[in-house]
């Protein structure tokens, strides 16, 4: 189980990064077992332009857990430079970092890197594959020589890769590179559970993550309602068709939201489930501790429903 954890923009940048680094920490804390930002440009709310940093500052601060920036906007850099970068990251951090890979949807993040929407797709079709590879440490080429990607050739070890998943077709890509899928976090189960089945069904054997937006307690409704409104005003309708609503599952008994989430997991057929409980609007000191009531009264309920026979194990996590 991870959580996504958001900067709160509204603040100045060293608190953004240190807000950010307080809470990878607090999480690993109370319990989840590792954290995932997210990557847009332009100070759009709510998102940083460089998520494979921050999860770098993250492990720094947390005693344990995992960090993995994802989604990472793929088309954005050379794939041999984002294999490097992750690469060396996991050889300061070893076994503790992975990555989410996305082909992105919005024009800005692509306008100020002087490259063209258009391009994204096909960009990300050709070089995931690669990208892949080089994390298990094959294919290098000219790279065969850096210390960081030869040691995982030599360790016959890779590091967790997931792929964004919105269609069968982007999920049974991921599956026939080998990497896991990550899912919108506002998509119903049933929506879910197809992408799931065309993973597993390609052969699929990383991690299918469940992403789920939650709050225990008194939710802060207005901030909720602005940002579905905010994704609703650049996702194609044809996707927010799959939508459940605002994507919220709220509740004051964290013995419900347990059972409502392990049913989800169960249903989706996914592997692992990644909380999110950031919204612009939401404080800092609300977010913060919305984290530490998760951790003592969600997940030690969570945990032993995900671990039962008849839900699917909770690992691989990427």
């Amino acid at each position: 189980m991870s959580l996504r954890l958001y900067p709160h923009n509204e603040l100045p940048a060293t608190q953004v990064v240190d807000r950010l680094c307080a809470m990878a920490a607090t999480a690993a804390e109370v319990g989840f077992d590792g954290v995932m930002t997210s990557e847009h440009h332009g100070g759009f709310a709510g998102y940083l332009p460089n998520p494979l940093q921050v999860s770098g500052f993250q492990l720094s601060a947390m005693a344990s857990g995992w960090a993995a920036a994802a989604p990472l906007l793929l088309p954005l850099r050379p794939v041999a430079l984002v294999a490097e970068e992750v690469a060396w990251l996991d050889a300061r951090f070893p076994g503790r970092v992975g990555v989410g890979v996305g082909p992105g949807s919005l024009s800005l993040d692509f306008e100020v890197m002087g490259l063209r929407l258009d391009d994204a797709v096909p960009r990300f079709v050709r070089d995931l594959p690669r990208l892949a590879a080089m994390l298990r440490g094959d294919e290098l080429g000219d790279l065969a020589g850096d210390r960081a990607l030869g040691g995982l050739s030599d360790s016959g070890r890779s590091i967790p890769l997931v792929s964004t998943a919105m269609s069968p077709t982007a999920a049974r890509r991921a599956a026939g590179v080998g990497a896991g899928v990550i899912f919108d976090g506002a998509s119903a189960v049933e929506r879910v559970r197809r992408l799931s089945d065309a993973h597993a069904e390609a052969g699929g054997r990383g991690a299918r993550v469940l992403v789920r937006r939650v709050w225990l307690g008194d939710p802060p409704t207005a901030a909720f309602d602005a940002q579905s409104e905010l994704y609703r005003g650049y996702t194609p309708a044809q996707r927010q068709a799959h939508w459940q609503g605002s994507g919220w599952i709220c509740g004051d008994d964290p013995a419900v939201l347990a059972r409502d989430l392990a049913d989800a997991v169960l249903r989706s057929a996914s592997t692992c489930l990644n909380l999110r409980i950031h919204a612009p609007g939401v404080e800092p000191a609300a977010a913060h501790e919305q984290i530490e009531v998760l951790g003592a009264e969600l997940l030690p309920r969570l945990r032993p429903l995900l671990a039962a026979p008849s839900a699917p194990a909770a690992h691989e996590e990427a």
